[in-house]
């Protein structure tokens, strides 16, 4: 009788914590199944051991579990609505993008730095198809693991603009705006002034920079815009997408 009741109880708590766990991470958002960021990572951890220690052990309170899952999926989402007016709380919480590979060269101190080895970078651009680095212009190391390559124009696929007999681009732009906050340091990279960057913006109608939610400048220094703001008939020209 006691079993029965006791498989009741638990039955009970999984038809109950299963559903609001699932409401919780899909509010708390796409980037914390997709990606998994490390703070993302460690609220995922705390839930399933919250939930767990809640369906193996009868004693515990139902209720103070359920509130606990409440109480971690509104701090995750807290935290993840500061992080975005606050970048430099971002990058306090996450790992940096990491530079591994340059021109075809192993960057040995950021190797080092991230704690991955040659092996591991050469086995993820395996996965991207790459099996010599002296193809790779650029290879990322992101802040969820994952490994971002750029190849070498050379070594690029051809596409329609190069059958258009058009100068190929290694591709490259750099964000010089982020939510309004610019980095002068992109700029003396590109050798561009801040009266230019200025000077554009005015022929594209934008008078501050920080209703700017990104920009970026490629190697032809042509200059790309996002706003803040978006114009609601931009919004609506956008085709929906269903899974």
């Amino acid at each position: 009788m006691e079993l029965t009741k006791e498989l009741l109880i638990l039955l009970t708590r999984v038809l109950t914590i299963i559903p609001l766990m699932l409401f919780i991470t899909l509010k708390m958002g796409r980037r914390s199944i997709a990606e998994l960021p490390v703070f993302d990572f460690l609220i995922i951890i705390t839930l399933g051991a919250v939930v767990g220690a809640d369906l193996a052990d009868p004693n515990i309170g139902h209720l103070h579990t359920a509130v606990a899952v409440v109480m971690i999926g509104f701090f995750q989402m807290g935290v993840a609505t500061f992080k975005l007016s606050n970048r430099a709380f971002g990058k306090l919480i996450t790992f940096e993008p990491t530079i591994v590979v340059h021109n075809g060269i192993f960057l040995k101190e950021n190797l080092k730095q991230i704690r991955y080895s040659i092996d591991n970078v050469l086995m993820m651009l395996r996965e991207s198809e790459i099996f010599d680095v002296e193809d790779v212009e650029l290879a990322i190391v992101e802040a969820n693991g994952n490994l971002t390559v750029h190849k070498k124009t050379a070594k690029m696929p051809i596409t329609r603009e190069d059958m258009k007999v058009i100068n190929p681009s290694s591709g490259l732009a750099f964000p010089v705006i982020i939510d309004g906050h610019l980095y002068k340091d992109v700029l003396e990279h590109l050798g561009i002034s801040e009266d230019w960057l200025h000077s554009q913006l005015d022929t594209l109608g934008v008078a501050r920079i920080d209703t700017i939610f990104f920009a970026s400048i490629n190697e032809h220094k042509q200059l790309h815009v996002s706003m803040k703001n978006v114009q609601l008939s931009f919004l609506q020209s956008i085709p929906p997408i269903y899974h």
